[in-house]
């Protein structure tokens, strides 16, 4: 169960601004800064950006002054019991960057009205922005820097799904963007969490199991249909993903849609 003892949003603060409680709270803070701010971090004071935030558990030394003409920042001071606040990954006294600052700033309004408010589900509504407004901390906090290859690796994989029958390689997906076949390899694992050709094979089966499910073809047509120049290697690979072999999958009464992975 989660207390709320304060919370504000766009707290306003002079360029004299301190906040300096050595030995911390008895609770939970929360605070998400705004503007530019100095925080003590590891006895060191070092100066951040605005819009990032901040977890300071119970007894945690707190220190943070203003860096400029104004500070502002939204605050929450609670008490909870919940896993997902007293064992999460964020690290106690250390700020970092968010990356939807607008989004969790509106979970802040949303959170000062429950609080000021008597409804009838007040606690599961705080519970539930507050459950929201640690995913979308984690997020921020689990942010790996985007490729600058992005969108067209993106555009790379949309375009596997379209087109699964293509003769794909390694080599031919890396010139069309340009870049070496190693440096593809990596960034392609690193930005979708497997490899162009296990996208490659993913995307061959997904079809073959349309035709399978849907349309008349002999099984020897949907390997060419499929981009497949060997049997035993679509039988193989087939079996490997789904379990069973093509003619299993195609006579059991248990397939259905959910068996066809979306190129969306």
């Amino acid at each position: 169960m989660n207390h709320i003892r304060y919370v504000e949003y766009d707290a306003t603060h002079s360029s004299d601004f301190i906040f300096d409680v050595p030995e911390g709270h008895d609770c939970w803070l929360l605070v998400l800064t705004k503007t530019p701010a100095i925080f003590l971090v590891d006895n060191d004071l070092r100066e951040y950006p605005s819009n990032c935030a901040i977890l300071y558990k119970p007894n945690h030394r707190i220190y943070y002054r203003a860096c400029g003409e104004i500070y502002i920042n939204d605050w929450i001071r609670f008490d909870t019991d919940e896993t997902y606040v007293t064992t999460s990954p964020i690290t106690s006294g250390e700020p970092f960057v968010i990356h939807d600052p607008s989004y969790c700033h509106k979970l802040y309004q949303l959170l000062v009205s429950e609080h000021i408010l008597s409804n009838n589900y007040k606690e599961i509504s705080i519970d539930n922005l507050l459950r929201i407004l640690f995913n979308k901390l984690l997020e921020s906090f689990h942010y790996k820097p985007v490729s600058p290859l992005y969108k067209n690796l993106n555009e790379l994989k949309k375009e596997i799904y379209r087109q699964p029958n293509s003769q794909w390689t390694v080599s031919k997906m890396a010139e069309k963007l340009n870049i070496s076949v190693g440096y593809l390899e990596e960034i392609y694992k690193n930005t979708f969490g497997v490899t162009c050709m296990d996208d490659v094979i993913s995307s061959r089966i997904n079809l073959a199991k349309k035709y399978l499910l849907y349309d008349h073809y002999t099984i020897a047509e949907i390997v060419t249909l499929c981009g497949y120049r060997n049997m035993e290697h679509f039988f193989r690979q087939f079996k490997k993903i789904t379990g069973v072999t093509p003619n299993r999958f195609r006579n059991s009464p248990y397939q259905s849609d959910s068996n066809i992975i979306s190129s969306e």
